[in-house]
This record gives C-alpha cells, sequence and structure tokens, in this order.
C-alpha cells in the first residue's frame, strides 16, 4: 500500500502511476470526470470544477471568492471534500480490497490497473 509520509513521499517507489490510474478510472466510473480522460492535468482541472460546483451547492463559492481558500475553516472545506472526494475514496478503498481479495485467492485482476 502506498502510503504518505509527508511532502508528497511514498512508503512504495513507483506507486504513484498505478494509484493515479486507479483513481481516474474510479472518477470515471461515477461521473466526476468525462470519460476517456488520461491526463492529470485534465482530471485536475475536472476535479476543481467538481470542488466548485459543490462549493455553489452549499452556498460557500461567494465566501471562497472572498477570502481564498486558505481562509476557509476546516469544517467548509470538508463539507466540500466529504461531498466530492466521499464517493471517490471510498469506490477506490473497496476497489483495492477486491484487487488484494483476487490477489489472495489467486486470480488475476480482471479490471483495474495493474501494480
Amino acid at each position: 500500500m502506498a502510503r504518505r509520509r509527508g511532502a508528497g513521499d511514498l512508503l512504495v517507489p513507483g506507486a504513484q502511476p498505478g494509484l493515479d490510474r486507479l483513481k481516474m478510472q474510479v472518477a470515471q466510473e461515477i461521473g466526476l470526470v468525462p470519460p476517456g480522460m488520461t491526463s492529470p492535468a485534465a482530471y485536475d482541472a475536472a476535479l476543481d470544477r467538481q470542488k466548485w460546483e459543490v462549493a455553489e451547492e452549499l452556498g460557500l463559492a461567494g465566501r471562497i471568492r472572498q477570502v481564498g481558500w486558505g481562509e476557509m475553516t476546516t469544517r467548509d472545506c470538508g463539507a466540500i471534500g466529504g461531498r466530492l472526494g466521499g464517493r471517490l475514496g471510498g469506490q477506490m478503498v473497496r476497489r483495492m480490497i477486491a484487487l488484494a481479495e483476487q490477489q489472495l485467492a489467486g486470480n488475476p485482476p480482471t479490471t483495474g490497473p495493474r501494480w
């Protein structure tokens, strides 16, 4: 498992490309980004648009524009991230557990990235 140590360092060297592919695939499956998107920059831009849409829905976009993301409360940012990232993160965890179960059972993964 590629856990972060801090400053973006991963405990498992070389795991980032596989995690990025998994994140992109799951984001496409749940409709956070359009199908066929493969560029990390395009992915980041699509998620940023989603973040602003959620902020608008929660009535926080005006305040964010006024004071900036750095001055928003943890509660407000968590509300946005929870609504946006909760679906993505939860699905990624489910997928990783399924891949691990398949490997433990001796079955090759049927979908998703191969690490």
